[in-house]
């Protein structure tokens, strides 16, 4: 039976999301195309990443900050968070988190500066990242295909030979002796076939990873997820107040220790980057969820695993210009790096972060992915309002 392919509305303020905007890099080999998106480039702040960013153009977000004037909590006290208790009985499988002011962003990340008082009302959220069970059930029931699943058409990719325009997506492949750290494209493949349900590509499968977080999902994919679900994602600000969990300005989401008591409490790297993870945490690529403790709202996963996509826009100079009450992100897309590509916020790190290369698995730091981009270490959970 035909598999129907879906594909999700976008805002008509959201600028065109095609292939042939993906940042890429085409190799031709005798093992045919390789496309690997800069996205996937480490994310740490360097001085060249910051004087781009403080060279880009500047624009407020959507939200505008009219509400700056108002009267602010304490900037030395813990801010206020709200005591509401959950509006009726919880979703399955989600959270009340009961909102308030925080802190947010990270002052070592150029992108995440400056620190901001940001307020967030009530809402829930998956307690856990959405899992290969939980999208095989919403495939099943829409026969909805995932754009790694898809075939890049000519129209995307204009010159490329047709036998090379193969579904698949991008793969973390470790290699084999220790490498430079300032070319990614050593540790990542283009894995023909590769997609959510072979997360290595044709021959691996997900039956053992039922309760792992589904991966090789795009932003148009997630929120396709959503939309079945009676759902949406998180804003960046629910996201990141939601993974604090009434923690003040801590480092980790579970608090300035990177190993307290000596355990690992998140899927993270462990070793020397790329080739050699020690699996000191107990996992190689993605873990079942909620291997971890959880945080102070109940939410397992919040750092590591796999990143998350978000609702916002992303601009390197959006805590700047955001709304203090319920921000929703700019009104577009503009990466300093890749000024052409439409890409959205992700957060939270993933298995391949360290405190060696790519530290973006603290809580106030950011990830971005355009939009069409898929890995296997990019995830998501979901978000709803509470009924009123």
């Amino acid at each position: 039976m035909g598999r129907a392919k879906h594909r999700t509305a976008r805002a008509a303020s959201s600028p065109p999301a095609r292939r042939s905007n993906w940042p890429a890099i085409l190799i031709f080999s005798g093992l045919g195309l390789v496309v690997v998106w800069f996205a996937l480039a480490p994310l740490w702040s360097s001085d060249a990443r910051d004087q781009r960013a403080e060279a880009a153009p500047k624009s407020r977000s959507r939200d505008d900050a009219s509400a700056d004037s108002e009267d602010l909590p304490s900037q030395t006290d813990p801010p206020p968070l709200n005591e509401s208790e959950p509006p009726g009985p919880a979703p399955e499988g989600m959270t009340w988190v009961p909102g308030g002011w925080f802190w947010m962003g990270d002052e070592e990340f150029h992108d995440a500066r400056p620190l901001r008082l940001t307020y967030v009302d009530g809402f829930w959220i998956d307690a856990t990242e959405v899992t290969n069970a939980e999208f095989q059930k919403f495939v099943d029931e829409t026969g909805y295909v995932t754009v790694a699943e898809q075939a890049p058409s000519p129209e995307e990719f204009p010159g490329v030979p047709s036998e090379d325009l193969v579904a698949g997506s991008i793969v973390f492949t470790p290699p084999e002796q220790a490498v430079s750290l300032n070319n990614h494209l050593q540790w990542w493949r283009y894995e023909r076939g590769a997609n959510w349900r072979q997360p290595e590509g044709p021959g691996s499968q997900i039956e053992d990873r039922l309760d792992h977080p589904v991966v090789h999902v795009c932003w148009d994919d997630a929120t396709a997820y959503a939309r079945w679900a009676g759902k949406r994602l998180p804003t960046e600000a629910e996201w990141e107040f939601a993974a604090r969990g009434g923690l003040d300005r801590k480092k980790f989401v579970w608090g300035n220790e990177l190993l307290p008591e000596g355990k690992w409490r998140a899927n993270i790297w462990q070793g020397e980057f790329p080739a050699e993870n020690t699996r000191e945490d107990g996992h190689v690529r993605t873990a079942p969820v909620a291997s971890f403790a959880p945080n102070g709202y109940g939410l397992h996963d919040m750092a590591g695993n796999v990143w998350e996509w978000c609702a916002d826009w992303y601009q390197p100079d959006a805590n700047q210009f955001a709304a203090r009450r319920n921000p929703t992100g700019p009104n577009s897309s503009f990466d300093p790096a890749e000024p052409g590509a439409a890409k959205r916020v992700q957060r939270g790190g993933s298995f391949l972060c360290s405190d060696l290369y790519c530290v973006r698995y603290r809580m106030g730091s950011r990830g971005k992915g355009e939009v069409k981009s898929a890995a296997s270490h990019i995830g998501f959970r979901c978000a709803r309002d509470p009924k009123r």
